[in-house]
């Protein structure tokens, strides 16, 4: 009879309609393994279609993040093993979820951790986070976007020097070129990260999620394909009670309450 894998990954749906997701493996730093991974992609497929969640907070508590991939699960791997695992599949879970995911960090998002704070839309750092791709020190790269989602975020100078050093970003150096949202003193990181996502929790969700989807899938297109998937959205949004919610609300000075439809 096989057992049940110990929980790893925690979620709390909160009245607000945040959704609150924990890794707690505090002994290894919350190294990501098979069992994180696997947990992570079952709580964000099950968050991605809850009418509840209206957004996400993802963290690794108050000590750290994820200090990276769990070595002892791949050091002696084939390739052939590694491609049979299809971790892309996990990754995609998170990549793909249609409602804003917050990242807060504290102490080292690294390697995968790293990885994992780029898949989120919004990344809230505690002023001692350390963020980095150490892979190459290893004599490997980044396996889960590292390359293509650093480089998208800080441009091709910043991620070079990242990627092929291996070195560690300070949280103010992070911040000021482009890889983290905002620095906060660390007692502040997951309460800030908390306060973004109940303020977007509060807004209308077919608007967020026309935001984020359009974002996300412009900013790999031509500028005038960009612009028009844009404009479709925009006019799309004309049909939801929302949007006349919203109208109606700001002209008659009152607060808009915001249905979902």
């Amino acid at each position: 009879m096989n057992s049940q894998p110990e929980p790893v990954v925690h979620v709390q749906i909160r009245e607000d309609g945040v959704a609150v997701v924990r890794i707690e493996r505090p002994e290894v730093k919350n190294a990501l393994n098979s069992a994180v991974r696997e947990q992570l992609a079952e709580s964000f497929r099950a968050l991605s279609v809850d009418a509840q969640v209206r957004s996400i907070v993802l963290t690794g508590g108050e000590q750290c993040f994820v200090a990276g991939a769990d070595i002892r699960e791949f050091a002696q791997a084939s390739p052939i093993e590694m491609y049979s695992r299809h971790t892309e599949y996990l990754w995609d879970a998170i990549a793909r979820c249609p409602k804003p995911v917050i990242a807060a960090v504290n102490g080292f998002a690294l390697g995968g951790g790293c990885e994992l704070a780029m898949h989120c839309d919004i990344i809230v750092a505690g002023h001692s986070a350390r963020f980095g791709q150490p892979e190459v020190k290893l004599g490997l790269m980044p396996g889960a976007g590292g390359t293509q989602r650093l480089i998208r975020a800080v441009g091709k100078f910043q991620a070079m020097r990242i990627a092929l050093t291996g070195c560690l970003v300070p949280a103010p150096e992070a911040l000021a070129i482009g890889m983290v949202s905002e620095v906060v003193s660390d007692g502040r990181t997951i309460p800030r990260a908390l306060e973004l996502a109940s303020e977007i929790a509060a807004l209308p969700p077919l608007a967020v999620a026309q935001i984020k989807e359009v974002m996300l899938l412009g900013a790999d297109l031509p500028l005038d394909s960009a612009l028009a998937l844009e404009r479709k959205a925009f006019q799309l949004l004309f049909d939801s009670r929302d949007q006349k919610e919203g109208a109606n609300a700001f002209l008659d000075k009152r607060k808009a309450s915001f249905s979902g439809e």
